[in-house]
């Protein structure tokens, strides 16, 4: 799932209205304006493409036009007169779409080479998207110095600005809220399903220690997680993320604490029973004690007893697993596919 359009969410700078103004400053910010809607059309289209699931070629070739559409309207506004002499809130709004094309561009490059590694640790994961938190700084601090230009010339032109609510402003207010709020949930999941990979690797490589400690490093991200994740509201009455997170990691936590266990202990029998098994397999047949074959069969019994067992273990695990991890794929899917507008 690509992630990455979240950071794009700052670049609108809705187009103003205005009454009782000055007809040449008028047309003068409304010129601005219009660059500024281009803008955000592009990237309104490229949001829309990479949150409902186009493919990998058409959402690049969004980012691209966006990227073309950003220096374009820098160019247009470098070639703008000052107005009365006055070019700072031009010369402002040239140094924004310059700070945009950069973010896009050059930070979404580093932040691209971020998420190749992303899904290879909790540490990387959190590391990918504060860097999509820093670049949206970036463009907010840009923003703000665009808004403090732009109320200090209303304010020497007379200008009343009536504020805009159009649907393509409140189309990318809510693109940025959505992304915030699948962030927050998806960084809870992704803790806890990392210390479950390593467990599964620990099981099948590890000793008896490190199979303790993993299977305890899950309980404890499960079970802190679904504590972070008790006050979270509801995204707009709807809890499907939330419980679909909830599901998942209840079963990481049922899991660590008890068919983990079963799975140890069975593996701690295999290794009783191969040593038995070993030391019996050493003798002659003659040499080999009616004791020496009561523990065997018995050390036999036992672990295929165990085997049958522990199958019913993974069996169930394994069930449950994918029930739970299918219910948070189709449920992520969806949230983004009903709260990300289309455009």
């Amino acid at each position: 799932m690509n992630r990455l359009f979240g950071l794009l969410m700052a670049f609108c700078l809705a187009t103003p209205l205005f009454a009782q103004q000055t007809a040449e400053a008028v047309q003068y910010l409304e010129a601005i304006g219009k660059e500024f809607q281009a803008v955000s059309k592009n990237m309104m289209s490229y949001t829309s493409a990479a949150a409902h699931g186009k493919g990998a070629r058409k959402v690049e070739k969004k980012r691209q036009e966006l990227l073309s559409q950003i220096k374009e309207a820098e160019r247009n506004l470098r070639r703008m007169k000052p107005f009365q002499n006055d070019a700072s809130l031009r010369d402002t709004v040239v140094l924004y779409f310059n700070m945009a094309h950069s973010v896009l561009s050059e930070d979404f490059g580093k932040i691209i080479d971020l998420e190749d590694v992303a899904e290879q640790s909790y540490d990387a994961m959190e590391a990918y998207l504060l860097a999509k938190e820093l670049a949206s700084e970036k463009l907010d601090q840009a923003s703000e110095m665009v808004s403090r230009e732009q109320d200090k010339f209303t304010a020497v032109h007379n200008i009343k600005i009536v504020e805009n609510t159009s649907k393509l402003s409140q189309k990318l207010e809510a693109s940025g809220k959505v992304i915030k709020y699948y962030n927050e949930i998806y960084l809870i999941f992704f803790k806890s399903y990392k210390d479950e990979v390593y467990l599964m690797d620990a099981l099948q490589q590890g000793d008896v220690n490190q199979k303790e400690q993993t299977k305890n490093a899950l309980l404890n991200s499960a079970t802190a997680g679904l504590q972070k994740l008790g006050p979270i509201s509801p995204f707009k009455g709807d809890a499907s993320l939330k419980a679909a997170c909830q599901q998942l990691l209840n079963f990481y936590k049922q899991e660590a604490s008890t068919g983990i266990p079963q799975v140890i202990d069975f593996d701690l029998k295999k290794e009783n029973f191969e040593k038995i098994k070993k030391a019996f397999d050493a003798k002659r047949p003659n040499e080999r004690t009616q004791a020496d074959v009561d523990l065997y069969n018995k050390t036999v019994k036992e672990y295929n007893e165990a085997v049958n067992k522990v199958n019913v273990v993974h069996n169930d695990l394994n069930k449950k697993r994918t029930q739970a991890l299918d219910q948070w794929n189709k449920m992520t899917d969806q949230f983004l596919s009903r709260h990300v507008p289309r455009y």
